[in-house]
C-alpha cells in the first residue's frame, strides 16, 4: 500500500493519556480501513493477519480504556469494505458482519463473561450456555439466496451491507446445491466460505506458471480472484470448494440451536465442515483448540483459527451485535509465523492529516508462501523502543498475508557493526514545514496544512477512494499525476477535468477512449449518498461508520450543513445534539465544528454541492421508534442498558446521551437522576420500565 499509516505506540493502553488515546484511535482506524479495502476488494492484502489482529486488538483495548473516545469509524464499528469491481452490486437482506478475535483461554473466558454480564445470567443459568466450535476457513465469504428452494442469487460480503453479484460464477461450484431438498423456507440466505484446497492451489499455480500467468500468493487470494471473474467460464475452470455455516435472512425459523441448524444444512444438500463440535465452557474450548492446532497441517484446506458461536439461537437473538461484530460469536486465532530478513532502509510517508509514518523497506523474503518487501514501523517511539536501524536483520511475524509486523531486531544482528540509530525528521520531507510532536502524543505531524502538497494530494486521493466517491480511473497514481500537473488542487476540480482534454491526451498512457471513459466515470459519481459524501471530505476522526451515523441522524445534506454551522455557537441545542449522538462524542464533534469554522472548507462544500446531487437518506417506516430520539437514565431491571439501546436502534430510534428539547422519550430506571429531572422541566415524555416495554412491544414485568 503506497499511502498507509500504521501508528502503534509502545505505551500500554492503561498508561495512555487522553490526548494519546484520541490520536491513536483516529490513526489506527484510518489505517485498518485501508487494510480492509486491500483485503476485501483487491484480493491483495497489504498487512498480515497477525499484524491486523494485533493492531485491531490494541484499538479495542484503547476503546475499552477510553469509551468516551470511541470512533464510530473504527474497524470495531464497520465490516469489510465497499465493493469496487465491475460486477453488479447486491444488497444483503441481513448484513454480513465480521468476528471479534481472541488469542488464548483467558480471553475466551472474558468473551463468556461479557455474554454473562450482557444477559445478566446468574451462575445457575450458565448451564444453558454452550458453544459450537467450527474451523475458520481461510477463503472468501459468500451469501446464497434461495427462493422456493432454488438458488436465485449469490453475492460476496462486500462492505457487509452490499456485495458483488457472483451468481453465475457460484453455480459452477460442484459442492453447491442449486435446488434444496426437503422442507425449505420460502426465502432464506445461507452464508459460507468459498475456498481452494492446498493440493488444488499448488496445481493451479503450476498451471499459471506454465502459461506465463501471474501466480497467486495463497489459496485465499486464488479463491477470491477465481470467484470474482466477469466470465463464469474462467471460474468453472478453477477448483473451488464450499463449506456453509450460517444463516442470514429466513422467512421462518429453522432450528432452536446452531448445531441443529448445521444438521439441517446437511439434509438440504450442503457441505458442512465435519469437524464442528459443541463445547460447554472455556476449558473444553481450549482442549478443542489444541486438538485443531495439531490437526491443522494435515487438513486439506487452510484454516486460521476456530469460530465459537453461542449454540442457543434465542440467546443469539438477545445478544445481537455491537459495531461490526456479533456478541454471540468470536474467532480464536492460531499463533503467527515468523521469519528473518534485512531491513534495507526506512522511508517516511506523509498522510492527508500530516502524519509522518516510517516504512521499512525489506530484502524480499518468502514467508509461508508470500513474498514480503515492506512493513510499517508505526511511529518514531516504536523505532526507538525496538532499536530498529537500517541494515539490521529483523524478525517478522505474519499469519497468512503480505506485510508483516517487525517484532524485534534479530539477536545475531547485535554482534555486527550496526548503523547509527535512525533519526526521525523534525521537518516535513515534502514541504519542509515543522513536523510537530506534542509531548506524550504518538504521531509527529506536518504543520504545513494546505500549504503541504503531500497533504493536499493525499486528501484528493482520499476523496476519490473506494469508500468515498469511488471514481473508476482515478486511482492513487492518476490522482497524483493530475495533481502534480496542476490539473486538480481541490475536490471540485475533479468535476472539471473535461476542460483539460488536450493536456491529458498529451500525457503518456492516455487516448481518446480512455479520456472519455474517465469523464463518464466522473459524471457517474455526480450523484452520491450523504454518508459517502461526508466521509470523502476527509474530516479528521470521521471514518465510514461515523459518516453513516451523521447521515442517518441528519438525513439530508442541506440540513446537516445548516445544523453544523449552527453548532458553532457554544451552548446551542445544535451543538449539544451533535455531541450527544451515540457513537459521536465530544472529540469527533469538536473536529466537525472545527472543520465548519474554516471559511475555505465552507467554500469547498458549496463548490461541491453545486456539482453534485447528494442523496437524502431513506428512512425505514417499519420500526416503532422511527424518527424518535431517546435517552436512557437509571437502572433497568428486565434488561441491561446496552440491550435496551440496541432494541431502540433496531426499531428505528436514535439514542443520545443528553436530554435536549429535541428528545422525544426519556426512559427512567431506578435512580434516574439529573436527566430525568431535566426531562420533566422540558415537559418531555418520561417512561418507566413497563411503559418502555409496552412501547417496544414487550410484555410487562411480572410482579413477584
Amino acid at each position: 500500500m503506497d499511502h498507509f499509516q500504521s501508528p502503534f505506540h509502545s505505551i500500554t493502553p492503561s498508561n495512555l493519556t487522553p490526548p494519546q488515546a484520541k490520536k491513536e484511535l483516529t490513526a489506527l482506524s484510518h489505517y485498518l480501513r485501508q487494510c480492509d479495502d486491500a483485503y476485501h476488494n483487491q484480493d491483495n492484502p497489504v498487512i498480515d493477519d497477525a499484524t491486523y489482529d494485533h493492531l485491531r486488538r490494541r484499538l479495542k483495548e484503547i476503546e475499552e480504556r477510553f469509551p468516551g473516545f470511541i470512533l464510530a469509524g473504527s474497524p470495531t464499528q464497520t465490516v469489510g469494505s465497499q465493493p469496487n469491481t465491475a460486477l453488479k452490486k447486491r444488497k444483503h437482506l441481513v448484513p454480513m458482519l465480521s468476528l471479534d478475535n481472541v488469542f488464548n483461554g483467558v480471553e475466551f473466558q472474558e468473551f463468556i463473561d461479557r455474554i454473562q454480564r450482557y444477559l445478566d445470567l446468574k451462575p445457575s443459568d450458565m448451564e444453558q450456555l454452550s458453544f459450537v466450535a467450527e474451523p475458520k476457513i481461510d477463503g472468501l465469504s459468500i451469501n446464497l439466496t434461495y427462493e422456493q428452494g432454488i438458488l436465485t442469487q449469490a453475492s460476496t460480503r462486500g462492505d457487509g451491507t452490499t456485495g458483488e453479484d457472483v451468481t453465475e460464477n457460484v453455480k459452477t461450484i460442484a459442492a453447491l446445491p442449486l435446488q434444496l431438498v426437503g422442507n425449505v423456507p420460502e426465502k432464506i440466505e445461507i452464508r459460507g466460505e468459498v475456498y481452494i484446497s492446498k493440493e488444488d492451489f499448488l496445481t493451479l499455480n503450476a498451471e499459471q506458471e506454465k502459461n506465463n500467468k501471474r501466480l497467486f500468493a495463497n489459496p485465499r487470494n486464488a479463491a477470491a480472484g477465481s470467484l470474482r471473474q466477469l466470465d463464469p467460464e474462467i471460474t468453472r475452470a478453477r477448483p473451488l470448494s464450499l463449506f456453509v455455516y450460517a444463516q442470514g435472512y429466513s422467512s421462518n425459523s429453522i432450528a432452536s440451536t446452531h448445531a441443529q441448524f448445521l444438521e439441517q444444512l446437511k439434509i438440504w444438500g450442503f457441505k458442512v465442515n465435519p469437524l464442528y463440535k459443541v463445547v460447554k465452557n472455556a476449558k473444553e474450548a481450549e482442549t478443542f483448540q489444541q486438538e485443531m492446532v495439531l490437526q491443522r497441517s494435515e487438513l486439506s484446506y487452510d484454516i486460521d483459527g476456530i469460530v465459537y458461536k453461542v449454540n442457543a439461537i434465542p440467546l443469539q437473538e438477545r445478544l445481537g451485535f455491537i459495531g461490526r461484530s456479533p456478541r454471540w460469536a468470536t474467532a480464536w486465532k492460531f499463533p503467527a509465523e515468523k521469519a528473518v530478513t534485512r531491513l534495507k532502509h526506512i522511508e517516511i510517508q506523509v498522510g492527508r492529516t500530516g502524519a509522518l509514518t516510517p516504512v521499512a523497506i525489506l530484502e524480499p523474503i518468502n514467508v509461508g508462501g508470500v513474498i514480503v518487501t515492506r512493513a510499517t514501523l508505526h511511529n518514531e517511539d516504536e523505532i526507538i523502543r525496538k532499536d530498529v536501524r537500517e541494515n539490521d536483520l529483523v524478525v517478522l511475524q505474519r499469519a497468512g498475508d503480505v506485510i508483516p509486523q517487525i517484532v524485534s531486531v534479530d539477536p545475531s544482528c547485535l554482534k555486527e557493526l550496526r548503523s547509527k540509530p535512525f533519526v526521525f525528521p523534525t521537518h516535513c520531507p515534502v514541504c519542509g514545514a515543522i513536523a510537530d510532536k506534542p509531548e506524550n502524543e504518538v504521531v509527529r505531524r506536518c504543520t504545513g496544512g494546505l500549504t503541504c502538497n503531500a497533504q493536499i494530494e493525499e486528501r484528493l486521493i482520499h476523496f476519490c477512494s473506494k469508500d468515498a466517491f469511488d471514481i473508476e480511473g482515478m486511482g492513487n497514481k492518476t490522482v497524483s499525476e493530475f495533481f502534480k500537473a496542476g490539473l486538480i488542487h481541490q475536490p471540485s476540480d475533479i468535476f472539471h477535468l473535461k476542460n483539460h482534454q488536450q493536456t491529458i491526451l498529451h500525457t503518456e498512457g492516455w487516448a481518446e477512449l480512455s479520456f472519455q471513459n474517465l469523464i463518464n466515470a466522473i459524471n457517474a459519481k455526480k450523484t452520491i449518498s450523504l454518508d459517502r459524501f461526508i466521509y470523502a471530505l476527509g474530516i479528521r476522526r470521521i471514518g465510514i461508520a461515523t459518516a453513516k451515523l451523521l447521515a442517518k441522524h441528519y438525513g439530508s445534506y442541506p440540513y446537516w450543513r445548516e445544523q453544523m454551522i449552527a453548532a458553532q455557537q457554544i451552548g446551542s441545542d445544535e451543538r449539544l445534539t451533535l455531541g450527544s449522538i451515540e457513537g459521536i462524542g465530544p472529540a469527533i464533534a469538536n473536529e466537525i465544528i472545527a472543520f465548519f469554522s474554516e471559511d475555505h472548507n465552507i467554500e469547498t462544500l458549496d463548490d461541491l454541492a453545486a456539482e453534485l446531487t447528494i442523496e437524502t437518506v431513506e428512512t425505514s417506516q417499519e420500526g416503532r421508534l422511527v424518527g424518535k430520539t431517546l435517552v436512557f437514565t437509571g437502572t433497568l431491571t428486565s434488561m441491561t442498558r446496552s440491550e435496551a439501546k440496541d432494541i431502540a436502534e433496531r426499531l428505528g430510534g436514535k439514542v443520545t446521551s443528553s436530554v435536549s428539547a429535541k428528545t422525544d422519550y426519556v426512559i427512567e430506571g431506578a435512580d434516574g437522576g439529573s436527566k430525568a429531572r431535566k426531562a420533566k422541566e422540558l415537559n418531555i415524555n418520561c417512561l418507566n420500565e413497563n411503559e418502555w416495554r409496552e412501547l417496544i412491544g414487550y410484555p410487562p414485568i411480572e410482579e413477584k
